[in-house]
């Protein structure tokens, strides 16, 4: 019920293109042939005027290569995003220049900071036009550089094949990243006999798994088996590398406690007796982050390590204790904390290392280990100060009451993406997960508003028939609803569940505590989110029960399809989401966390 079917009637392949001979090549079909042969099924797009041949080119393809139509460019991006991370693959997005590209960034800014491969086509002015003020003219290398860490101009039809092998090589190569391949619209229409040099076949993530130095392993071993209190904290680098099992396998050894980043969320089984959950300053209890700030060794794998990451350094602390750090990227390995013990290298293949170097723990304190691991995970939420019977009446739900009741009522492991605000902390720390993957995907390279409506799209293609959840926001809502017409378009099983609180609310709860609660700029006028849904062919209701949201999840849970559910909820003024620097500034520190 759910495949996706071709978008248009492939061509007569007898008819010609007008103002070309029958049968001749021209780079854009050399382009299209060559994404193919790589194993390019999905490629996310907006049409404009410069990439008309090239949509003449797909036209031809339908049989090969699905074109999903998106209604922005930016939401676009976030659809071959969250397509890359749920399948582990490069997910490709095609725009035209001028404002497609400009739009185009603000997608592509999210995949670089949180290192998803993505590559982006983009169509340019004629290269006889450069220099001209043409429409849409923009210097595209310029305007890619801050996200992407490779792009190229096609000056020729016949050097297409070869540079898109490149792109995707490169996409893929250390530390994921998208990458750009611009073509000039002269060059999709130049005559040409080049094809891909043979199928090669999807490319490889991660490309290759180079090991770390047996010195630095052998070092990182012996301070691992000395630790008494050691705990890793995994990213996302974890699922790029499959290094579920293995990671899990090294934290039995040693009786360390494994915690993630929101990124890393799924790097462990969620009932591996070694798992504390996601700690930092965004969607983490207090046990987690404690057990990780009192931790006498850190292992770090295949994460960041940023401020919220480690809330605001304390968990672990900057020259507090041994930081041992797995990156793939050795300018990024120990980067956060000065006298790091750095370990480049492919985490699979790195933890392997380890695991055959450290000395295996004995049961006794094994059991010991495991007692205070289970006592960290068990530590219960701590309750709103602000909380009060007037915050949850006129129909409105809590919403991490909210975020149990759907966990309970689909499938085990159902996918699930969480928008910033509202959803990423309730997601965080109540969105219960059993098996290792990531089946969880949150925005938090960037936090972009917006980004959990579109990035559906991109799980469900990734992953077809799949139904799963996208939690958003009012906000974010305003910012991605045209998107729901391309969810109805290709009815995908897709459960929106939206948190309204009529406002911005992250913000307005930063100046609720470190502005003396002067509002400002962060209280839009209300839209009627379920209206909206609706004439964009999606079911949709409001809310206003616990057992009436029960009751839709069971029935989309039976019936997949695009359903929207809005919500309300109180304000995180009235009820404090698990963000700790948070409960610190209700409790009277005025001082802003770090980022």
């Amino acid at each position: 019920m759910y495949d996706v079917q071709p978008e248009q009637v492939p061509l007569d392949p007898a008819a010609a293109k007008p103002g070309h001979a029958p049968g001749e090549r021209r780079g854009c079909d050399a382009l299209v042939d060559a994404l193919v042969a790589a194993g390019v099924t999905t490629l996310f797009g907006v049409p404009g005027d410069t990439g008309v041949a090239l949509y003449d080119a797909l036209y031809r393809r339908t049989d090969d290569i699905r074109h999903i139509l998106a209604r922005d460019e930016r939401h676009a991006a976030a659809m071959a995003d969250a397509y890359a991370r749920s399948g582990n693959r490069v997910g490709v997005v095609e725009v035209s220049s001028g404002g497609g590209t400009t739009y185009v960034v603000g997608g592509l800014g999210e995949a670089y900071a949180a290192g998803v491969p993505v590559l982006l086509i983009t169509s340019d002015i004629h290269a006889g036009s450069r220099g001209t003020g043409a429409l849409t003219e923009i210097d595209q290398v310029a305007l890619f550089s801050a996200v992407t860490k490779w792009t190229r101009v096609a000056e020729n039809a016949d050097e297409l094949p070869e540079l898109v092998a490149r792109a995707l090589e490169e996409a893929v190569s250390g530390r994921p990243a998208p990458v750009a391949l611009i073509v000039p619209e002269n060059v999709l229409d130049e005559p040409t006999r080049a094809r891909p040099a043979h199928d090669a076949g999807a490319p490889v993530l991660p490309a290759r798994r180079p090991a770390a130095p047996a010195e630095a392993v052998a070092e990182a071993a012996r301070l691992l088996s000395e630790a008494r209190r050691p705990a890793v904290l995994a990213g996302s680098g974890v699922h790029i590398s499959r290094a579920w099992d293995t990671l899990e396998q090294l934290a039995d050894t040693l009786g360390a406690a494994v915690a993630t980043s929101i990124h890393g969320r799924g790097a462990v089984r969620g009932d591996c007796p070694w798992s504390i959950g996601v700690v930092g300053n965004n969607g983490a209890l207090p046990g987690a982050n404690a057990l990780m700030r009192e931790a006498d060794t850190v292992l770090l794998v295949g994460t960041r390590a940023n401020a919220t990451d480690t809330n605001s350094w304390t968990g672990p602390a900057r020259g507090g204790v041994p930081v041992i750090q797995i990156d793939i990227d050795p300018a990024r390995a120990g980067r956060n904390f000065p006298g790091a013990l750095a370990l480049p290298g492919d985490a699979d293949t790195v933890l392997r290392q380890l695991l055959d170097a450290v000395t295996r723990l004995d049961d006794t304190e094994r059991a010991h280990r495991l007692t205070a691991v289970r006592a960290a995970a068990a530590a219960p939420e701590p309750a709103s100060p602000a909380v009060a019977a007037e915050a949850v009446t006129g129909g409105r739900l809590l919403p991490d009451e909210v975020v149990r009741i759907v966990c309970d009522g689909l499938p085990a492991d159902t996918p699930a993406l969480a928008d910033p605000g509202t959803p990423t902390p309730n997601v965080a720390v109540h969105w219960r997960q059993r098996q290792a993957g990531r089946t969880v995907v949150v925005p938090r390279g960037h936090g972009p508003m917006g980004y959990a409506i579109p990035a559906a799209v991109g799980v469900a293609m990734a992953r077809p028939g799949v139904p799963l959840v996208s939690f958003t926001a009012d906000g974010s809502f305003a910012m991605a609803c045209g998107e729901l017409e391309t969810v109805s378009r290709l009815q995908l099983p897709v459960l929106f569940v939206q948190f309204t609180n009529h406002s911005l609310g992250w913000i307005k709860m930063l100046q609720h505590l470190y502005t003396g609660r002067r509002y400002f700029g962060v209280d839009p006028g209300t839209i009627d989110a379920v209206a909206v849904a609706g004439a964009c062919g999606v079911e949709a209701h409001a809310v206003r029960s616990a057992d009436e949201l029960a009751a839709r999840v069971a029935d989309f849970a039976e019936r997949p399809r695009p359903l929207y559910l809005d919500i309300e909820v109180p304000h995180m003024i009235d009820y404090t989401p698990p963000v700790p620097a948070w409960d610190r500034g209700l409790a009277g520190n005025a001082e802003r966390p770090v980022y």
